[in-house]
């Protein structure tokens, strides 16, 4: 009988506990999605104009974006160190901003505002980063669910800090900013000694998919409870009362997770003694890197049928036949190739990296996808107003719900497509961002209904590259630097949105709302220029789907070119994923 101490300490270093929490740092962390509310909040107190408020914007995407520190940091610091890191970060650059804002500080200019919002957003960078090393290294073969569920709670966080904002109901909405300085942070720090490698590898259980199975639900039914909070409060004037109720059960449904590593501690049968065996022998091979020469001739050696015999009779085999392959090996029968640098699926370093076409390849395929995707994200409330829809909140909540069901519902995709079939994950980036450009090509058409279809094939897409993309960089590159690596695939949504966003559907707007406003003027025939009222305050304003659809047109074709620099890349890459996950089907 185990006794509870020894429960208690095998507990606190259970993977799925390091999992759960690490889902609750990530539905705090997503700060940079609240600033479409608190941006006004600024725009007020401070007396800024929109442009003035867009560099604040660019400031935050940057912060958002940029995470080679956090990436590096972790290679050689504590995880808890970095999140503590984070944590100070967040409370000093956008507590600075909740000071000046209700006037405790004085008036500062705005470059010391950008300053503060960089260095705010930036800590949710080492929140990321610490999540998902510490998860993508305690799960290395469910990579897929693993960083699609913690990406997805990033996504959604906005929404879930703006639910437990409407419990405060606070009348200075001043207090939302205070929230998102103090509010992250404080989870950080209250976690930041649980999450952390905890040797999850030597951990595998057999009911570790109903785990997964059980969490994928509560994500379901948590996208579906938020879709309905959102129409509830749009259609029914919503009490205090029933708002606390609803932020309460939400509550509950983020800590539901929270289940299954009690169950697995508390109230399962200890491991099999020969399941144990063959998980510690598997796990010690991986670490001294015994076994890896003949990996490859093992696979190819290896009967389909010794897969499906009892784990004791299995492993008697494996033995056997790496027996006869390290003989042959030593006689020469078997080549080992010895080359200069890491090969793929080797660790590499992101200088080793940035050096490899089939990196550079995947940050060119998602600039173009992903910064198509949040081209769309940013100016829905500007695209919903152009096709005359008033109420512009309920499709830009409506597209971080279907954001989070991407990232989810991406990283279970990509997962099915390399274990049933051994496919290389990029496949799965090509699937999506070949449904990416139809959606955009649809409302470049013109066809009914084009801004639901915008709305929902575009936040499940952007949300699936998100699941996708880390999963194969993990496994293409190894996991030593998958923070760096990581960090660095993010700046690509950013370079996307500011190439399509701030140069073209900017443009192309500005182009069709000039000459809408061409057509309103006044003819002032006969008068002279210096009579001629000027308006220079004037906002100009595009209406009809013309607004955008030369635009949508455009990134539909880079989703096409981005869907063909995927499959270069599964081309290049499908010998990693034999090996990984077994022999293709052809």
């Amino acid at each position: 009988m185990v006794r509870l101490p020894e429960k208690v300490k095998t507990f606190v270093s259970n993977r799925w506990l390091v999992f759960v929490c690490a889902m609750w740092v990530q539905s705090w962390a997503g700060i940079g999605y609240l600033f479409g509310s608190i941006s006004p909040v600024i725009k007020t107190a401070m007396g800024y104009n929109q442009r003035q408020i867009a560099i604040l914007g660019v400031a935050k995407d940057l912060g958002d974006s940029i995470g080679f520190v956090a990436g590096t940091m972790i290679e050689f610091l504590p995880v808890w160190s970095v999140m503590l890191i984070g944590a100070v970060q967040n409370v000093v650059g956008y507590g600075l901003v909740w000071l000046i804002v209700t006037n405790r500080l004085p008036a500062l200019p705005l470059w010391v505002l950008c300053i503060a919002i960089f260095v705010g957003t930036n800590g949710e960078t080492y929140f990321n980063t610490a999540a998902l090393v510490s998860c993508v290294q305690n799960f290395p073969k469910n990579r897929g669910p693993v960083v699609g569920i913690l990406k997805g709670f990033a996504g959604l966080s906005g929404a879930i800090l703006t639910q437990i904002y409407a419990i405060i109901n606070s009348p200075n909405e001043a207090s939302l900013i205070f929230l998102v300085a103090v509010g992250p942070s404080m989870v950080a720090i209250a976690l930041m000694f649980i999450i952390r490698p905890v040797r999850g590898h030597k951990q595998v259980r057999s009911s570790d998919s109903s785990g997964f199975l059980f969490t994928y639900s509560v994500c379901l039914v948590l996208a579906a409870y938020m879709l309905g909070i959102l129409l509830l409060e749009d259609l029914v004037d919503v009490n205090q009362t029933l708002i606390t109720i609803l932020a309460a059960f939400l509550i509950v449904l983020i800590l539901l997770p929270m289940i299954i590593p009690v169950l697995l501690v508390f109230f399962s049968e200890p491991r099999n003694p020969v399941e144990e065996t063959l998980i510690i022998t598997e796990s010690n091979e991986q670490e001294t890197g015994k076994g890896e020469v003949i990996f490859s001739e093992l696979e190819d050696e290896k009967p389909p049928e010794v897969d499906s015999l009892p784990a004791s009779e299995r492993q008697k085999r494996i033995a056997h036949l790496q027996s006869k392959l390290f003989q042959a090996a030593a006689e020469g029968a078997v080549r080992v190739k010895h080359r200069k640098g890491p090969r793929r699926g080797e660790d590499f370093t992101l200088l080793q990296a940035l050096i490899k076409a089939d990196f550079l390849i995947l940050f060119i395929s998602l600039v173009l996808a992903s910064g198509s995707g949040l081209t769309i994200i940013d100016n829905m409330g500007q695209i919903c107003e152009s096709l005359g829809y008033e109420n512009t909140n309920v499709y830009v909540s409506m597209i971080s719900i279907f954001n989070f069901l991407g990232r989810v519902g991406g990283g279970y995709f990509s997962e099915a497509i390399v274990r049933k079939f051994a496919y290389p994950r990029p496949v799965a980036m090509a699937v999506v961002q070949v449904i990416m450009a139809f959606a955009l090509l649809y409302y470049a058409l013109g066809w009914p209904g084009q801004v639901y279809v915008v709305t929902i094939v575009i936040g499940l897409c952007y949300g699936a590259h998100w699941a996708i993309v880390p999963s194969a960089v993990s496994e293409l590159f190894g996991l030593k630097s998958f923070g760096a690596l990581y960090n660095f695939l993010t700046l690509s949504s950013t370079v996307g949105s500011l190439i399509f966003s701030g140069v073209i559907a900017s443009g192309i707007y500005d182009h069709y709302a000039e000459k809408q406003a061409a057509l309103l003027k006044p003819p002032y025939i006969g008068v002279p220029m210096l009579a001629v009222p000027l308006r220079t305050d004037e906002t100009l304003t595009c209406v009809g789907s013309i607004c955008y659809s030369l635009t949508c047109g455009i990134m539909a074709g880079l989703c096409i070119v981005a869907m063909v620099l995927s499959l270069i890349v599964v081309h290049r890459t499908r010998s990693v994923y034999t090996q990984l996950y077994g022999r293709s089907n052809k």
